[in-house]
């Protein structure tokens, strides 16, 4: 028993010589395959023209409104509460209710449409109209109900649907009336405000996750505020190998997988495999992101990616892919050729590239 511990010990020397004497294994970090980069922002008066609703925008009558109208010295032409200040059983004050086509019915004048008007251009018009029947009428307008004014929250908020308020609002005080964004399972980055039939640039991570103010713009009655699942999260490819030539692919919508995607996967989703390097010019990738009223615009050499020599490039919702059939010298050619690939899937892409490229 004693003779077994000078062999243990040998054992465990040299197996300790043989571990000081083996050179640790360090992996060397590829490179990145981004060739350029480069980040704009969308021109002040492109992003007013698209957003508009500055603070001091007066008050335009709505339908389902109910307003208030005096003629002074004239109470048979006046509409008023009754006596008292008495309310209607919903709680509104009485007066004239604003139909569904934007009209009200007034003594003498008739039909007028006020859908659309200030307070003060009615107040205008209904003078003109009556200064007919009355020696230079003074007529007074308030707004007493705004029943006009709704919002649509759809998607991972926790109370969604159609939303009313008694005043014009900003979009987080119009998010909050939907309870709370769900976090976990909502898609931040692909989340927008739709106006009539244009998204507009709101990068809703920087408002909610950095409390970036400038995000909280003052909304429209009608507006639609749409937070997606993740799992509806995808991004753009547009190539040869995706169905068409010269750029004029309709392209391929690739998902993301557990919130994941990168460049290489995209690409084979799109048709693109291994000896698959002549439909398109790899090594010349283009890649268009953007976040609000920011775009980002990437070269990356997909054609050293395949070959192993740099590393990955992950991507992010709402990415456009695209790689050139041909050569190419600048981001004009690369847009020229892209752009009536955009225009097939308009709906879809982002706010930025919306703008940017298609409203002009």
């Amino acid at each position: 028993m004693r003779a077994r511990k000078p062999l243990a010990a040998l054992v465990f020397s040299l197996l300790a010589f043989g571990c000081a004497s083996t050179p640790p294994v360090v992996a060397k970090p590829l490179s990145s395959p981004v060739v350029s980069h480069r980040v704009e922002q969308l021109d002040p008066a492109l992003l007013d023209d698209a957003i508009g609703g500055a603070d001091n925008e007066p008050y335009r009558v709505g339908a389902g409104d109910t307003i208030l109208v005096a003629v002074y010295g004239h109470p048979e032409l006046s509409i008023a509460p009754y006596a008292g200040g008495v309310s209607l059983p919903n709680g509104r004050l009485s007066g004239l209710v604003v139909d569904n086509d934007g009209t009200i019915q007034f003594p003498l004048v008739g039909t007028v449409k006020v859908l659309g008007k200030t307070t003060d251009e009615l107040r205008q018009f209904l003078q003109q109209e009556l200064g007919v029947y009355v020696k230079e009428p003074k007529v007074t307008v308030q707004v007493v109900f705004t029943g006009s004014i709704r919002y649509y929250l759809l998607g991972q908020f926790t109370t969604p649907g159609l939303k009313y308020s008694d005043r014009p609002v900003r979009l987080l005080e119009a998010m909050s009336l939907g309870g709370s964004v769900i976090l976990d399972k909502a898609s931040l980055a692909t989340a927008y405000v739709a106006r009539g039939k244009r998204r507009l640039p709101i990068d809703f991570r920087r408002l909610i996750l950095d409390g970036d103010l400038r995000q909280n713009i003052k909304l429209r009655s009608g507006d639609i505020i749409l937070v997606p699942d993740k799992s509806n999260e995808q991004a753009f490819v547009f190539s040869a190998a995706a169905g068409g030539t010269g750029g004029n692919s309709k392209g391929t919508v690739v998902p993301f997988m557990n919130g994941r995607l990168n460049l290489l996967q995209a690409l084979a989703a799109a048709g693109y495999g291994y000896r698959d390097h002549a439909q398109g010019r790899l090594g010349d990738t283009r890649v268009i992101r953007s976040n609000g009223d920011r775009g980002e615009f990437f070269v990356i050499d997909a054609e050293r990616m395949l070959s192993g020599d740099v590393g990955p490039f992950e991507l992010m919702p709402g990415d456009v892919i695209f790689v050139p059939p041909t050569g190419i010298t600048n981001w004009n050619e690369a847009l020229a050729q892209l752009l009536p690939s955009l225009q097939t899937i308009s709906g879809l892409l982002t706010p930025f590239v919306q703008i940017k490229f298609l409203s002009q």
